[in-house]
């Protein structure tokens, strides 16, 4: 990897600086497709973004899955392309991706997420190309995302994760606990502490979601959105739901789960919001996605988030932008929620989510509004897109050598 701290002034790999006419960014990622979750999101709002801004080019490349995305990418107006994978999916060899990335006009490469194929296919790019790649884990390198099945992302660390990973011109942390985690890793690259960003939500006057006829018209709504995954907390959330239920309040509370992941852990869940009591005041209602899933946010009245995980969730980031009040835990790594008021602090489990259910729903509507339009004001402020895509631009200007170091990198 290049000396970084020289870069501004003699350009990337030893050429001088110079200023294309259009700077061409390839953004890669694994399965591209919204069932990718906040990964998806966030590339998809930084493309979009970046894009349409005058002298940057942007593309994006990913591997085929059979809830693809690639049609809302071009919708906004990103050139996008999925490809075929071989093996196991959860790998996704593709020799057509590694064949595109190579044929690719970028000048740049930003590679979103760890263990799949991408990571093999990046470092090769840049030694072919002689030109930097930036790796976002999204929270992957996180300790509880990296105990959760140990074993095999230890042999993928070997077998080329950590190659990637040590070869990357810069890597982008969403928040300072990330960096953290980088660090702990013993990655000594520069890294770039930028967050995540969102659009604007729809408001409280959009049509009813598909299933809004299944929950009782005068029931108030706690949303749950957002991938059915081990490290999202979802078995404390129903456990602390049956224990916080003797509150009389509770009886005007219903709780929806909006998202997908493995049928599997579906099915668990479902069983246990059985054994605990719980139907009829629990729905599962399958994943959201674009105009569905702001008539969701618009229907429900407050937002939880109980993770043991997270790199920095966009799915709090649209409820504070729905204006809905948060209850969230510290591992989503947004602190700035609890220090503006706009979101409750609960932990990752069963007692503390319970009391935390209680004080959302015992307090008067108008508290739960103004937490509500604090945190859509933080959103405004700090994780707009246009705000975010300019200090993504900056690092990228950076790692070609046609501008000083940004403020928001950090240098080991």
């Amino acid at each position: 990897m290049p000396d970084m701290h020289s870069v501004a002034s003699s350009g990337y790999w030893g050429q001088s600086p110079r200023t294309p006419a259009r700077m061409h960014v390839a953004m890669a990622m694994g399965r591209l497709s919204r069932a990718s979750g906040g990964i998806f999101e966030a590339v998809a709002g930084l493309a979009s973004a970046l894009g349409g801004r005058p002298g940057i080019d942007v593309e994006v490349l990913g591997l085929d899955h059979p809830a693809g995305g690639v049609d809302v990418l071009t919708r906004c107006g990103v050139p996008a392309r999925s490809f075929p994978t071989h093996g196991p999916r959860s790998f996704g060899y593709s020799p057509a991706f590694g064949q595109a990335l190579r044929a690719s006009r970028a000048d740049l490469l930003h590679v979103h997420g760890l263990w799949m194929y991408p990571s093999v296919a990046a470092p090769r790019w840049a030694a072919a190309r002689k030109a930097p790649y930036i790796v976002t884990p999204h929270g992957q390198l996180d300790r509880w995302a990296l105990a959760h099945r140990r074993w095999k992302k230890q042999l993928a660390s070997l077998a080329y994760e950590m190659r990637h990973l040590r070869g990357a011109s810069c890597l982008h942390a969403l928040c300072d606990a990330e960096l953290a985690s980088i660090r702990a890793a013993g990655l000594t690259n520069p890294v770039c502490v930028v967050p995540n960003g969102v659009g604007v939500a729809a408001d409280k006057g959009a049509a009813a979601p598909l299933w809004r006829s299944r929950v009782p018209g005068r029931a108030s709504i706690l949303l749950f959105l957002g991938r059915l995954a081990p490290q999202k907390g979802i078995p404390d959330l129903l456990t602390g739901l049956a224990v916080a239920r003797d509150a009389a309040a509770l009886q005007a509370w219903h709780l929806v789960i909006a998202g997908w992941g493995d049928p599997g852990y579906r099915e668990k869940l479902e069983q246990m919001t059985e054994a605990l009591g719980l139907r009829g005041i629990v729905h599962f209602v399958g994943p959201q996605f674009g105009e569905e899933k702001a008539r969701t946010l618009a229907a429900a009245d407050a937002f939880v988030l109980p993770s043991l995980s997270e790199g920095l969730p966009i799915a709090v980031l649209e409820a504070w932008a729905a204006r809905l009040p948060v209850l969230m835990t510290p591992q989503c790594n947004l602190p700035h929620g609890f220090a503006r008021a706009g979101a409750l602090r609960i932990l990752p489990e069963r007692d503390s989510i319970a009391m935390g259910l209680r004080r959302l729903f015992t307090m008067p509507a108008a508290c739960r509004d103004e937490i509500g339009e604090l945190g859509a004001r933080l959103v405004a402020e700090l994780y707009a897109w246009p705000r975010v895509a300019d200090d993504m631009e900056d690092v990228y200007r950076w790692l070609l050598g046609l501008a000083d170091r940004p403020e928001t990198v950090d240098l080991a």
